[in-house]
């Protein structure tokens, strides 16, 4: 099966990060789940706002990802905050490695999907923003607006 046949459908997205950070680069990542957290991800119960990515031996790991147990899975359930192991290759983590040993670099999710049968989380190199600089972004984008609303009244 090739790669443009296999469909994607977003189970969330970390709009905050849009905000608050500069996305430098976007990587695909699997993610390591129990079944029943699957299941809550299938059900859409999961909150990936102020979670992030930090390498530890070698290996990178999801920090404050809140995935809600699954309600059925009876006395068997998940922690919710548990820490997760992200599945990169060798030669990823240790360009992540480097990337985020810059000052300022952080791993951020940006979004966790489904690509096929399999949970994905979509990785991002970024760079925290300060408070003038998001102003900045909201005051360029009022005046787009405002262009456009003025270009569509001409026509």
């Amino acid at each position: 099966m090739t790669d443009e046949k296999i469909k994607e459908r977003n189970i969330v997205t970390n709009r905050k990060a849009f905000r608050d950070y500069e996305i430098i680069e976007k990587r695909e990542a699997g993610i390591e789940l129990l079944g029943s957290e699957v299941k809550s991800l299938r059900a859409g119960k999961v909150n990936i706002s102020d979670s992030y990515a930090a390498l530890d031996n070698g290996e990178v790991f999801l920090y404050n990802l809140h995935i809600s147990p699954y309600a059925f899975a009876g006395d068997e359930g998940h922690d919710p905050l548990r820490v997760r192991r992200l599945l990169l290759h060798k030669k990823e983590i240790k360009r992540l490695f480097g990337a985020t040993n810059e000052k300022g670099f952080t791993l951020i999710p940006l979004r966790i999907y489904f690509k096929g049968p399999y949970v994905k989380i979509e990785l991002a190199t970024a760079r925290g923003r300060k408070k003038f600089d998001k102003r900045e972004k909201i005051a360029k984008r009022e005046a787009d607006r405002t262009i456009e609303r003025a270009h569509r009244k001409k026509l």
